[in-house]
């Protein structure tokens, strides 16, 4: 079934991109339909097809000079840049002219952001199976309030050829619908719709299981990596269809790129846990690179999350954790983008648990991001602690961490540390904290420090934050 699948790739992808360009009158994309949030104050891109020379005509009901016009070219195609207003609550509407008028209603202005990744971004409010979300049935009461966060599921979809349409339609933010939302994005859009009082829209494609690689296109891929591009090579390597190259890319990513968005919001890693060296980090900085080509809205911000604690094998291996210091580097080398920590958001007893139930905490935390970063509330912290140096006296090693905002949340008690001597065998440790010489840590088993770990292992979990609540980065101060 999974071969036949591939195999009829190419014709249902020629079957799409033909079906659209026979029509006589107007067709919009799914994207483009109603209760659709539309990016503010900008050349909203809006586009569609309808008979081959047609001369559309688009009317927005916000101001009277809001028109554009286009014709469409020998393959039925148009597209249109439309000026929109502030961001509103006041609902909208958009009218499409060929002759014959299709008008799109309930339209909201405000802020547009794709939800991108695999299965933890992709995990709706009301979770996958034996994997619930934290305070389910208080989410779902809420969202009588929320009906100005909106949101559009791209069906999880493979193509060897990029295609420009999926089937899917806007939902409005309700007890009957938020459920379905991705919970991870619902709270983000929760949090910034409130905070500023403006709507807040999501475009969700993603797809759980997949690769950085799976959203990289042919070029990037036959340049920059050794993934196979055929079908056939694919059947071969890949026991999995989610861990397929180009495909998802091609089917769930590349219909979105002509819709004008914020920004993009990325959860995704855990299936690329042991790849050697820097490679996922100049990948995923390969595929932002690629997609704020793709969207040719300059460098908008790309913000994503750390992978949570989880037992890869073993709770004591470094898999996970060399994943996540590639993560942390690629936010140094990826500009205007910055990653979420979560190693505070795993219960003790989830290490076998891929999906965390923690979802507010990661959603919250890229909504903290947004606001300061994107949105000028520099009251917010959203900067979450690092490792900044450590020196060594006697037996005692003494970190000092950057970015605490005012302070650290505890004195002692600090769980999540390791140190090692010149055998290389890292031990728990005490670990206090000094303001005046930081975190001070010290164990039995090693009379001379060398080097010191937080929460670098597979499943560890650590309990230092800063004054904004948010957690330490794990880190290293080895290289073995």
């Amino acid at each position: 079934m999974r071969h036949t699948r591939l195999r009829c790739l190419a014709a249902a992808t020629a079957l799409l991109a033909t079906g659209a360009a026979v029509q006589a009158k107007v067709r919009l994309p799914h994207l483009v339909g109603d209760n659709m949030v539309i990016q503010q104050q900008s050349e909203a891109r809006l586009w569609g097809w309808a008979k081959p020379g047609a001369r559309v005509r688009v009317s927005a009901s916000w101001a009277q000079g809001a028109t554009a016009t286009a014709t469409a070219g020998g393959d039925g195609r148009w597209m249109v840049r439309l000026a929109t207003p502030k961001a509103s609550m006041e609902p909208q509407t958009i009218t499409f002219d060929d002759g014959d008028k299709v008008t799109v209603g309930n339209v909201l202005v405000g802020e547009v952001w794709v939800c991108a990744g695999q299965s933890n971004m992709e995990m709706p409010v009301k979770g996958f199976y034996n994997c619930p979300v934290d305070d389910y049935n208080h989410v779902v009461t809420d969202a009588a309030g929320s009906q100005a966060v909106r949101s559009i599921k791209v069906p999880g979809v493979m193509s060897t050829r990029p295609l420009d349409d999926f089937e899917g339609a806007w939902r409005v933010g309700s007890p009957q619908t938020v459920g379905d939302f991705s919970a991870t994005g619902y709270f983000f859009a929760r949090l910034v719709s409130r905070t500023l009082n403006i709507p807040v829209g999501l475009v969700e494609a993603n797809k759980g299981g997949s690769r950085v690689e799976s959203w990289l296109d042919r070029d990037n891929l036959a340049r920059h990596t050794d993934e196979p591009l055929d079908s056939a090579a694919m059947r071969k390597r890949f026991r999995w269809d989610f861990h397929c190259p180009l495909l998802w890319g091609n089917g769930t990513f590349h219909p979105i790129l002509n819709y004008t968005v914020k920004g993009i919001l990325f959860y995704q890693g855990c299936s690329n846990v042991g790849d050697p060296g820097n490679r996922y980090s100049e990948r995923l900085k390969l595929l932002a690179e690629q997609w704020r080509r793709d969207f040719a809205l300059g460098d908008i911000p790309f913000y994503f999350v750390q992978i949570a604690p989880y037992r890869y094998g073993t709770d004591e291996g470094d898999g996970g954790a060399l994943l996540r210091e590639q993560q942390w580097r690629a936010s140094t080398i990826i500009p205007n983008s910055a990653v979420v920590p979560t190693a505070d958001a795993v219960y003790p007893y989830e290490a076998q648990q891929i999906h965390p139930a923690q979802k507010r905490k990661v959603g919250e935390r890229l909504a903290f991001t947004a606001l300061n970063k994107t949105y000028g509330l520099k009251q917010i912290i959203c900067d979450a602690p690092t490792f900044e140096r450590m020196t060594v006296s006697g037996d005692t090693a003494y970190v000092r961490l950057a970015r605490l905002e005012g302070g650290i949340n505890r004195l002692e008690g600090l769980e999540g540390f390791e140190v090692a001597g010149d055998d290389r065998v890292f031990h728990k440790v005490t670990a206090t904290y000094s303001p005046g010489r930081g975190v001070v840590i010290t164990s039995p088993k090693v009379s001379r420090p060398v080097a010191v770990r937080y929460c670098f292992r597979n499943f560890a979990l650590g309990n230092v934050a800063n004054q904004g609540g948010l957690p330490l980065v794990p880190f290293r101060t080895d290289n073995w």
